[in-house]
């Protein structure tokens, strides 16, 4: 009975301290709730690269050909007319008819060249002196005009093959007391402006393969600006002028027209006349070439010496 009572004693205080150490004892805290593991974002998905062929060299590129450049014929082929310089005051080379038009040998002669080379032709009138200088600026293309080749004016023009030869003539008035040429010294005798009579008269004319058969010295000059003005000059009157010396085929045919003047001696040189191009002028060969071929031509299938019996009576297109 007292082991009862004793080990419900125990069993009570045991009970005590239990409670007494739970009550003392903090409650327990929850373990945390597991987070999952936070994931990187997404790279971007890189696109396949593609297969590389093996690399080719590149092709050539052929260079491009640089167009040639347009000849002085090209140019007056394409434009359809062919630009002639004259004198409209040089009967019967080129002179004014009674319809107002030019007309006369030269003419004709730059009408059939423009002809054969296919274009129309197309006529301007500067002084004498301009065309004989050069350096034309494209004003005009081509000088049919009488010109005497010289090798002063091989320096700036291109010639074609001679298309008429002429002897270079003295002429007084009729009532003249002049016998000879040797007359003229310290007399005036009248001639045209950038002539070869002008050279010739000052003692400085060389000519291109022809001799100078006789000079006159002494004779000063009177210079107007065609020969043709000369001999109106002393049809006109004019005292002070003693004669004049320009080509004989104007002489011959102001003689027919009624000119008080007759010839005074033989002839002093002969003329070579050419038609003339500008050497200023790019690109001009091709020209010059088809200019003299179409002379050639003429002379080789008689339209040089028809159109010289036309207007001379005679033919002065061959060298005699």
């Amino acid at each position: 009975m007292r082991n009862w009572k004793f080990a419900s004693l125990v069993i009570a205080l045991l009970t005590i301290v239990s409670l007494v150490l739970a009550a003392c004892t903090p409650p327990a805290t929850p373990a945390p709730t597991p987070v999952p593991p936070t994931q990187a974002p997404a790279q971007p998905t890189k696109p396949p690269e593609p297969t590389k062929e093996p690399t080719k060299p590149p092709t050539p590129v052929p260079p491009t050909a640089t167009p040639a450049p347009k000849t002085l014929l090209d140019i007056i082929k394409a434009r359809g007319v062919l630009k002639v310089s004259t004198d409209p005051n040089y009967k019967p080379q080129s002179f004014l008819n009674e319809k107002g038009e030019l007309d006369g040998f030269d003419i004709d002669v730059a009408k059939e060249v423009a002809k054969r080379l296919g274009v129309k032709v197309e006529f301007v009138t500067p002084d004498w002196d301009i065309i004989v200088a050069g350096n034309w600026g494209g004003r005009w293309d081509l000088s049919i005009g009488s010109m005497t080749i010289t090798p002063d004016r091989k320096k700036v023009l291109f010639f074609s093959s001679p298309y008429y030869y002429t002897p270079a003539q003295f002429a007084v008035h009729k009532n003249s007391t002049l016998t000879k040429i040797e007359d003229f010294a310290g007399k005036m005798v009248c001639l045209g402006s950038g002539t070869t009579y002008e050279n010739y008269l000052g003692g400085t004319l060389v000519l291109e393969g022809e001799p100078i058969l006789k000079q006159v010295t002494g004779a000063k000059a009177q210079v107007l600006s065609t020969d043709s003005e000369c001999i109106q000059a002393i049809q006109a009157g004019r005292k002070e002028i003693a004669g004049v010396l320009t080509a004989l085929p104007t002489i011959e045919d102001a003689i027919k027209n009624g000119a008080p003047i007759k010839k005074l001696g033989d002839p002093v040189y002969y003329e070579d006349l050419a038609a003339a191009m500008d050497r200023n002028v790019p690109n001009s060969q091709a020209f010059v070439d088809a200019v003299t071929k179409a002379i050639d031509e003429m002379r080789t299938d008689g339209t040089l010496t028809k159109l010289s019996v036309k207007w001379y009576g005679v033919d002065i297109s061959a060298k005699k």
